[in-house]
């Protein structure tokens, strides 16, 4: 018996040393990116089955926290488009542990990467996106629905992988039209909590940044951004304001406003020009064409704006199509008749989706008791703070919940973070001060302060005086 438990002991610690203890995938271990600095924490990534049927698959990446894994929460990260990758943008450019260096061969450490306070999950959903892949051309053609109940099937499974987080606590985030994806997933799984008579989801938070939630209120947001930020003069602000009815406007059907209003929106766009980053208007932009004949000749290539490097797209795009690092990640195991890229260029994904009001969804899950929160950079004009603030509001009034932290500055580092405010102990809407549309790419430690907040079920500090997420 002594002998037998001693194999059996040697033998678990054999899993955990190389990656198979709590039941983990050791097949999905990523033993090393190429170019990746030493790190302590493990990484997993590969493909979850959503239909065998029509061999459809979503890839994902999954970090461990920095520290103490166990005893941390797991955090869902969707990007938005639809159609563009979580896996590039959340997890390589926003808050995950690494970014591409400048010579798009390597990796340098993100101090700043969510995992200090969470275990990290990203999808690159729905199929098509990527390297998640359907063998089933059809299922290209997708939209709101099918990706929720896509990335419903993908916990499912996902967790019959990862069996000890099945009763972690999850929290569900994303930015953009992530706005669609998690709050439409979040009501997925509580229907599936409410019929489940086994296995629950043990949802504790929604998380949505620079969200689109409605449409009306949205749209005209990024002309008033315009006018407020001076990027557009006052005729044409108030012509836009004058006569447009934003009220019937809808993503496939964008000109059933009159022609004035089109004549002006167009004047706007004109006069903002390309030479600006609509995601981020403090920003300076980066010029492919230098960035690309750089990484070919394998030179530091980072362009610095305010701290933040602007050409990490391209390089980003460069790293993910080596041979090695897709070996690596186990990644494009189909073989892809195309090259990575950050947005879909197979998707077919539904114009109307984009159209459906969020609120309603919001309202359910916080009548589950569920906190939502809504955070905005405030340098983003394309789902600008003015729209998500005053949807916030609405949604707030309808349900009647009372103000229960006035609307004040929050800090982080003895300086303002940002702006924010909370409904009811369960809806909280906050600004991150100089963020963008991608708000821990542009403001890493106020977001990292945020979020770490948000899992630890905290207020935003309103005082200079040190806090624990500092």
């Amino acid at each position: 018996m002594g002998l037998l438990w001693n194999l059996a002991a040697a033998a678990a610690v054999l899993g955990l040393l190389v990656g198979g203890g709590y039941g983990f995938p050791e097949e999905d271990l990523v033993v090393k990116l190429p170019g990746q600095p030493a790190v302590k924490f493990r990484q997993y990534a590969g493909y979850v089955d959503v239909d065998v049927k029509n061999g459809r698959s979503l890839f994902y990446y999954f970090v461990e926290a920095a520290e103490d894994p166990d005893h941390k929460p797991l955090t869902l990260w969707l990007n938005g488009g639809p159609g563009c990758s979580s896996i590039g943008g959340g997890a390589f450019t926003e808050l995950g542990p690494f970014f591409p260096r400048g010579d798009g061969r390597g990796l340098r450490i993100n101090s700043m990467s969510w995992n200090k306070a969470s275990n990290l999950l990203f999808v690159e959903s729905p199929a098509g996106v990527g390297w998640s892949y359907s063998n089933t051309s059809s299922d290209y053609t997708c939209g709101d629905a099918s990706t929720a109940m896509d990335m419903h099937m993908f916990l499912m499974e996902w967790y019959k992988k990862f069996p000890s987080f099945r009763t972690r606590d999850l929290f569900l985030t994303g930015e953009s039209y992530a706005g669609h994806y998690i709050p439409q997933l979040a009501i997925a799984l509580l229907d599936h909590n409410e019929h489940s008579k086994g296995f629950k989801f043990n949802i504790k938070g929604v998380a949505i940044g620079n969200p689109l939630l409605r449409l009306d209120r949205d749209v005209p947001a990024t002309y008033e951004f315009f006018w407020s930020h001076g990027m557009i003069s006052d005729e044409i602000g108030l012509a836009i304001m004058n006569d447009c009815d934003f009220e019937d406007y809808t993503f496939a059907s964008p000109h059933n406003v009159s022609i004035s209003c089109n004549n002006a929106i167009s004047e706007a766009n004109r006069i903002v020009g390309e030479y600006i980053n609509n995601y981020d208007v403090i920003l300076d932009v980066c010029y492919p064409s230098i960035v690309e004949q750089e990484l070919r000749l394998r030179k530091l290539a980072t362009k610095i704006s305010l701290g933040v490097d602007v050409c990490m797209s391209l390089e980003r795009r460069f790293y993910f199509n080596l041979p090695a690092v897709q070996k690596a990640l186990h990644a494009n195991r189909t073989n892809l008749p195309y090259n990575w890229s950050m947005c879909s260029n197979v998707l077919n994904y539904s114009e109307t989706d984009g159209n459906i009001d969020i609120l309603p969804l919001l309202r359910r899950i916080i009548q589950n008791y569920i906190p939502v929160w809504v955070f905005s950079g405030d340098q983003d004009s394309v789902v600008p703070l003015l729209g998500s603030r005053t949807l916030v509001r609405e949604l707030a009034e309808d349900m009647k919940l009372h103000i229960t932290v006035p609307y004040g500055a929050w800090f982080h580092k003895g300086q303002v973070g940002g702006w924010a405010t909370e409904y009811g102990n369960l809806l909280t809407f906050a600004t991150v001060r100089g963020a963008a549309h991608m708000v821990p790419y542009a403001q890493p430690s106020r977001a990292l302060h945020l979020f770490s907040s948000f899992v630890r079920g905290r207020r935003l500090p309103n005082n200079t005086r040190p806090s624990i997420d500092d």
